[in-house]
């Protein structure tokens, strides 16, 4: 068997060789075959990178295949072949001019982007084929540039129709530089509604990713993660994920790279990880594998070391090193010398299918050419003017060429795109990777897509170039996006017009490089769909008419609307929200003082003043320290008296707290001690009061009848509406939630009772509400709502958004524009352009004088009688109680005295009423109880004991007086 195979390589050899010389003999001309329309022999050059021969290596064998299978049946192909460094620039054009001179007729390569660049510029000068098989992120239009690789928009939509068929809510995306971020535009751009959420992360520089994946461990509650870098980075990303912690069941991982079934996932396979990818390669199709085993059998087993070097960076292995995962069986045997292992199953690089792919779509090519002209193919000088006159004609063949490669379906745009790809869903299991789908650009029918959206996006024409374009924008007036210029002088055209729109126009249209004409949806509606007649009218209704080119508006985007129209990227995100008046303040509240402390803090207080007290008045009585003479002058008392009663004891807490004191001091340690830690709480106490006092009397509230959705909706009083045509009405008209449903149906019959409710124009709800005056609250966008309350005095938002949507530009179905005005939204969005266009309009211009705020700049509101009545009344209560209480002393004190003196209560009132109010003096006599000493002792027949002292009365400074010198022993100098 091998013999048989080692004379077939020879006899190959020889007749490639034998060829090659047959060719020399030419003396650099072509001779043709029977009059066909093709030389005999045909040159096309290669151009690759010496760190990679695996490339040139395939360049070399797809040649040798066109030529063994007779694609072309009277030419053959020969190449030539140079290896640059990466990034050469100035050696790949001088190798493409010396190319040129020999005559070739197409290049294939370089990789790098910079030196395919500059090849590129050469081959548009001198009309050659370039074809190209590498990933590019830009998107040019050159008209003799053919890729064979997906476009990145084709493959970003791959990858967003994956995460939502995998109902991703939140993922973490970690890409390795900003060039990748192109294919991940859509999932970017689904992260700005509220449906999804993304965080980015890029990896850093260097071989240590471990901080970053920590990161995402510890600092985020994501478990979704979308790895986008290049294929050998990928490996060890998983690598150190493994050693952070971040490969286990719970997270789920989206590998952008084609190539992943080329590495080695061993480790990883029996973790239960979920791992998801693309691949482009299909290895159990029926070509591939026979492509694979017929380059597999010119490796003999006793050479394969020496040759693995080379040939495992062209097949990618499938489980060493350089990329290849071996079967279930030979994992065991590489672990097990005893087990033997199987035939190793060597999986494709998509990079080398593509240049299998690219060298029999040139040939294709040339086949069909041949039998429609006779092409000649000339050297070529880089100095000179001449051009190959048949580089376009070729360019165009290959565009129309299709058939099934190792890549799969093999078809291109105008433009020399491949935008209608298939590619499988593999899932990583125990056995390897597995197939659990098909993605396709166009129908998505193998794999069961959830949320799969399988509408194709067609590609861009790049044939339309929007440089020195005329664009006609339709718009409608609405402040501040559309307005006339206010100016003295006539004016037409776009130069009437100002505002948010007509900025975004000129920005866009310097960024882009377009012209545009404005022009005013003749309807005046923003375009809304009629479900009798299935019509659009409005904006949208004039881009389906071909009226206008694109829709530039505050045109919010919709799921009708995206059926119509294909719409860019958001300008600007909003909300529906409610537009209602301003609402009054409330009448400030009687005991407003009391509100620096809740009701439980005065409750406590008061427990702490009422226990504090009787604290004070129980240890007070048991302290001996409390307890003293009345009299300080007698040495000896018969009786000690505490000055802290019951009474005493509330009147020392309360003068305490209320900042004032009293004449009672404590002198026990004890009594002290309770004394101060009283003090130190109402001092806290007080001094939280005050701080909080100032700004409850200032500060007023307003009374707001509607706070939320809810509360319009479950009150009778105040009537609603919006537009009757547009997204607004569309919100509450489709709404899945009946109760919304029940809205639109009561702005439906209260329009047809009263007309305005539901209004042609955004300014007819606003004068609406400030003529209704609180009784017609406005549905109508965010924006929109801003920019009035900033200069409409007596307007407020109420409540929070009820939708969350975004204003985009829209054209129609497919259109070619699409990916221009994203890219261009995408950077005005980056340098900051939009937030200074919104401020601008929003903030600044057409604001004149505003609403003045109340009481002007820093001005302090006075206090009013209705702020600070409720001490007023404080005050009256008190005198109030006071005067009861004092009628009722006096009243007792009268009863007692009249009861003594045999009076009536009356007399003795009126008396002591007519002393108080003559105001005669300020003393009055003392009136003492009548007392018989005598009858008392023959009464009871012993002697009173009575203190001499006592009975001796008081003078004015309210000591005893004197004595008799016979009966007190007391001399006339003092008192004992």
């Amino acid at each position: 068997m091998w013999e048989f195979k080692r004379t077939c390589f020879v006899f190959l050899s020889i007749c490639v060789t034998h060829s090659v010389c047959q060719s020399l003999l030419h003396n650099s001309h072509y001779d043709y075959n029977g009059g066909g329309g093709l030389p005999d022999v045909i040159k096309i050059g290669g151009l690759f990178d010496e760190a990679d021969p695996s490339e040139e290596t395939a360049f070399k064998h797809a040649v040798d295949r066109v030529n063994a299978e007779r694609v072309l049946p009277r030419s053959r192909f020969i190449t030539q072949m140079e290896r640059l460094s990466f990034g050469d620039s100035y050696h790949a054009s001088t190798k493409v001019c010396q190319m040129m001179t020999e005559g070739i007729a197409a290049i294939f390569g370089p990789q790098s982007p910079e030196a395919a660049s500059h090849v590129q510029s050469i081959c548009d000068a001198f009309e050659i084929p370039h074809i190209e098989t590498k990933w590019d992120y830009k998107i040019r239009k050159e008209n003799y540039l053919i890729n064979l690789y997906p476009h990145p928009m084709t493959l970003s939509r791959a990858y967003n129709d994956l995460v939502e068929a995998f109902a991703w809510e939140t993922y973490v995306i970690i890409y390795e530089n900003n060039e990748r971020l192109y294919t991940l535009q859509d999932l970017i751009k689904a992260s700005t509604p509220n449906t999804r959420k993304a965080v980015l992360k890029q990896l850093p520089e260097g071989d240590d990713y471990r901080s970053l994946l920590k990161d995402i461990l510890y600092a985020t509650d994501i478990f979704n993660i979308f790895i986008d870098c290049a294929t050998d980075k990928a490996l060890e990303v998983m690598k150190q994920a493994q050693q952070v912690g971040l490969m286990t069941y719970q997270y789920s991982f989206i590998i952008t790279s084609l190539d992943l079934h080329t590495l080695d996932l061993v480790d990883f396979s029996y973790g239960d990880i979920n791992i998801t990818a693309y691949r482009i390669v299909d290895p159990e199709r029926p070509e591939v594998d026979a492509i694979v085993k017929q380059w597999n059998s010119q490796i003999s087993v006793d050479n394969y070391n020496s040759r693995s070097q080379i040939y495992g960076q062209y097949y990618g292995n499938y489980g060493s090193d350089q990329g290849y995962m071996p079967s279930a069986r030979n994992v065991a045997a590489s672990r097990n010398p005893a087990l033997p292992p199987d035939n190793e199953q060597r999986m494709m690089k998509t990079e080398t299918a593509l240049i299998y792919d690219a060298v029999f779509l040139f040939g294709k090519a040339l086949h069909v050419l041949d039998s429609s002209q006779r092409i000649d193919i000339k050297p070529l000088n880089c100095d000179s003017k001449d051009t190959w006159q048949h580089g376009y004609s070729i360019i165009n063949y290959m565009k129309m060429v299709q058939f099934q490669g190792l890549t799969g379906l093999i078809q291109f745009n105008t433009s020399g795109y491949r935008t209608d790809v298939q590619m499988d869903v593999v899932q990583l299991k125990q056995n390897g990777l597995r197939k659990i789908g098909t993605w396709d650009s166009k129908f998505v029918t193998k794999f069961n897509w959830a949320k799969q959206n399988a509408t194709e996006e067609t590609a861009q024409d790049d044939s339309i170039d929007l440089k020195n374009r005329t664009l006609t924008v339709t718009t409608i007036m609405n402040k501040p996006f559309m307005m006339l210029k206010i100016s003295t002088d006539p004016l037409a055209g776009n130069d009437q017009f100002e505002g948010y729109t007509v900025d975004l126009l000129n920005e866009l249209s310097k960024e882009l490089g377009f012209k545009y004409n404005i022009k005013l949806v003749t309807d005046g509606a923003y375009g809304s769909l009629n479900p009798e007649t299935d019509e659009w009218n409005g904006m949208i209704r004039e881009v389906i008419d071909g009226v206008a080119d694109i829709a530039v508006a505050d045109l919010s985007v919709n799921k009708d609307r995206q059926k119509a129209l294909d719409f860019t990227m958001p300008f600007m995100n909003l909300g529906i929200s409610i537009l209602y008046v301003e609402p009054k303040y409330k009448a400030p509240e009687l005991f407003s003082f009391m509100n620096p402390f809740a009701v439980d803090v005065w409750m406590y207080m008061f427990y702490a003043f009422f226990g504090v007290s009787i604290v004070l008045f129980i240890i007070a009585r048991v302290s001996p320290m409390e307890w003293d003479c009345p009299h300080p002058c007698i040495e000896d008392p018969d009786e000690l008296e505490n000055q802290f009663t019951l009474l005493n004891s509330f009147w020392f807490t309360i003068g305490s707290l209320m900042q004032q004191g009293s004449d009672i001091a404590p002198k026990a340690t004890s009594t002290r001690m309770i004394a101060g830690i009283w003090w130190f709480f109402t001092l806290i106490m007080v001094s939280s009061y005050t701080a909080n006092l100032a700004s409850f009397l200032l500060v007023q509230l307003k009374d707001e009848p509607i706070k939320s959705l809810q509360d319009l909706q479950n009150q009778d009083v105040v009537k609603y509406g919006c537009v009757g045509s547009g997204s607004t009405a569309s919100f509450f008209r489709d709404s899945p939630f009946p109760e919304r449903v029940e809205m639109w149906n009561n702005m439906l019959e209260w329009d047809k009772r009263t007309p305005g409710i539901l209004p042609k124009k955004n300014a007819e709800g606003r004068d609406k509400v400030l003529k209704d005056e609180g009784k017609y609250a406005f549905f109508m966008e965010s924006t929109v709502i801003e920019y009035n309350v900033e200069r409409v005095c007596g307007l407020y938002q109420v409540g929070n958004l009820l939708d969350s949507k975004g204003y985009g530009v829209g054209m129609r179905k497919n259109s070619p524009y699409r990916q221009y005005f994203n890219g261009g939204i995408l950077t005005l969005q980056e340098n900051g352009i939009l937030d200074k266009l919104k401020r601008k309009w929003w903030k600044e211009e057409r604001k004149g004088t505003g609403c003045a705020a109340d009481g002007g700049a820093g001005a302090v509101t006075p206090l009013r009688i209705a702020n600070v009545g409720g001490v007023f009344v404080v005050l009256v209560g008190g005198c109030a109680v006071a005067i009861i209480f004092a009628f009722v002393e006096f009243f007792w004190e009268n009863r007692k005295i009249a009861t003594e003196e045999g009076g009536t209560v009356v007399e003795e009132m009126s008396k002591e009423l007519k002393f108080a109010l003559s105001c005669s003096s300020n003393t009055k006599p003392v009136k003492k109880e009548k007392k018989d000493s005598l009858s008392s002792e023959q009464g009871n027949g012993e002697p009173q004991d009575s203190n001499q002292y006592l009975d001796l009365g008081l003078d004015s400074y309210g000591f005893p007086n004197a004595p008799p010198r016979a009966n007190g022993g007391i001399n006339q100098d003092g008192y004992t």
